[in-house]
């Protein structure tokens, strides 16, 4: 059965771009071409006309649609046309920025909520199988960028073409489908962003007390409000490459520094136990699924990046970032946890020596690379916020400061957050186990079903049992993470972050 060729929902703009390639590829679809047809017009309650187009589709000689291959000169994916393309150092560095965050910190309490063969090599597997999904999405992102004639796709709006295109009777819910993943990826990357904000907070507190200066953490926090909202008011991915590449230095050069430590009289491994009890998993699960915090930006760092084919290479930047990132995941945190044991805290930071210079200096280091990841982390739901903020009914025709304003509140939301959430490190785990899990481990693999299910392959009944696998994984991740997270929150279980500093 060839695919249902329909034009997604042309209300919502593409959110996966920046802000000046959406600009550039709007004023493309607005100009007739021979390959697309006006399909209708809608006129909207606020005066607005919306006119969808409709491309015309190649098709085989048995009427299905046609699969370009990747040298097709009408492959809309290879042929995009952006202001500000990212190079691929460019898309490395983001790629490293937006996984080496506060998560690695955690590793080594992550190790302890498991044992220390069960961390490293569950780590070793959840960054294999996160990496799969990325493969997944990008992937069914190009084919149904084919099938729907479009140069690119945010997150939300795959979801919605793989529904619209898949099951009859699931049709009519592709567009909830597309709110349900931009209201998780705006749960996450809001989460990270009230981390980030507090760990960079009370960081920058230590540094001030060993240099003899007391100040509280709220102090510190509004401090840091003003840089944050200037920072964030930046709307152009290609802008913030500066600003991921001083991250990924810092946090590189911070974690090489942590290791002098680390790795310093370690005792033997048979000191920890290989194997935790059943009841600290969960908790395992949601901070090793908060670390791989990059599922969020892995579209909008495809859309922009300059030849979209070296993303999803096996030599690419996607599969080069991520082995980084696991191997330096499963090394601190299997040496964290060796060095330090059932003492391990929830930040590496914490155990680290505060009379030592060299300490104080990994957290003067990884405090200004969270600190430049924040806004990475603040693109994303951006891109899902402010086109609807711009829209002239809730705008009034000033667009630009109805972004602004939005990028103002949402940084105070953020703010606000960070100075009211008591228990810190299970909150961690939390929105690890309810927003990372589903976006990086459920719905992938679901997507990946509703986008080949209209042409099934030779080999589809192992895919559906693969599929099948992963969906299972990360939905009983999600709901029992979840609840011993909530369960930990209410019942006002110490959190060591808040209390000794390191968050």
């Amino acid at each position: 059965m060839a695919p249902k060729v329909r034009e997604a929902d042309q209300t919502t703009p593409l959110l996966a771009l920046d802000r000046n390639n959406n600009n550039n590829n709007n004023n493309n679809n607005n100009k007739s071409n021979s390959n697309g047809r006006l399909a209708d017009g809608k006129c909207h309650g606020n005066g607005t006309l919306t006119l969808t187009i409709e491309p015309e589709r190649p098709t085989t000689a048995t009427g299905g649609a046609r699969h370009w291959d990747n040298g097709d000169d009408n492959d809309p994916v290879a042929h995009r046309k952006l202001a500000n393309p990212t190079t691929n150092l460019d898309t490395l560095m983001h790629m490293l920025n937006g996984n080496l965050g506060t998560g690695i910190l955690a590793m080594p309490d992550a190790f302890k909520n498991a044992g220390l063969y069960v961390g490293f090599f569950g780590t070793l597997a959840m960054g294999i199988i996160c990496t799969h999904c990325m493969h997944l999405l990008v992937r069914c992102s190009h084919e149904l960028c084919r099938r729907y004639g479009r140069p690119s796709l945010s997150y939300a709006d795959v979801g919605y073409c793989a529904l619209d295109s898949g099951p009859v009777r699931l049709q009519p819910l592709a567009a909830s489908f597309r709110r349900l993943i931009n209201t998780f990826l705006v749960v996450m990357q809001l989460g990270l962003c009230c981390v980030y904000f507090l760990f960079v907070a009370v960081n920058v507190r230590e540094l001030l007390a060993y240099g003899g200066v007391q100040v509280s953490v709220l102090t510190v926090l509004l401090w840091l409000l003003g840089p944050l909202a200037l920072l964030n008011l930046v709307r152009s991915l290609k802008l913030l490459t500066p600003t991921s590449l001083v991250a990924s230095v810092f946090a590189v050069a911070g974690l090489a520094i942590a290791f002098l430590f680390l790795l310093q009289d370690l005792p033997h491994s048979a000191s920890v136990p290989p194997v935790s009890g059943w009841s600290t998993l969960p908790l395992y699960f949601g901070t090793v699924m908060y670390a791989f915090e990059g599922i969020g930006v892995v579209l909008p760092l495809e859309n922009n990046l300059a030849r979209p084919r070296d993303f999803i290479a096996w030599n690419g930047v996607l599969n080069t970032g991520m082995t980084l990132v696991v191997c330096l995941y499963s090394a601190v945190g299997f040496f964290g946890y060796l060095k330090y044991g059932e003492a391990a805290q929830g930040s590496v930071t914490l155990n680290l020596p505060n009379d030592h210079m060299l300490a104080q200096l990994v957290r003067l280091l990884m405090a200004v690379a969270v600190l430049a990841s924040y806004a990475l982390q603040f693109y994303v739901p951006m891109t899902i916020l402010a086109p609807v903020v711009r829209r002239p009914s809730l705008s009034g025709g000033h667009p630009e400061c109805a972004e602004t304003v939005l990028r103002l509140a949402t940084v105070l939301l953020t703010f606000v957050l960070a100075a009211i959430i008591p228990n810190l490190s299970t909150f961690i785990s939390l929105v690890g186990a309810v927003s990372t899990s589903t976006l990086a481990l459920v719905f992938p693999p679901l997507i990946e079903l509703l986008t080949v299910w209209p042409n099934p392959r030779p080999g589809y009944r192992w895919l559906i049992l693969k599929d099948a696998l992963i969906i299972a994984f990360g939905a009983s991740g999600f709901f029992f993470g979840t609840a011993k997270s909530l369960s930990m929150i209410l019942d006002g279980t110490p959190d060591e972050l808040a209390s000794d500093g390191g968050l």
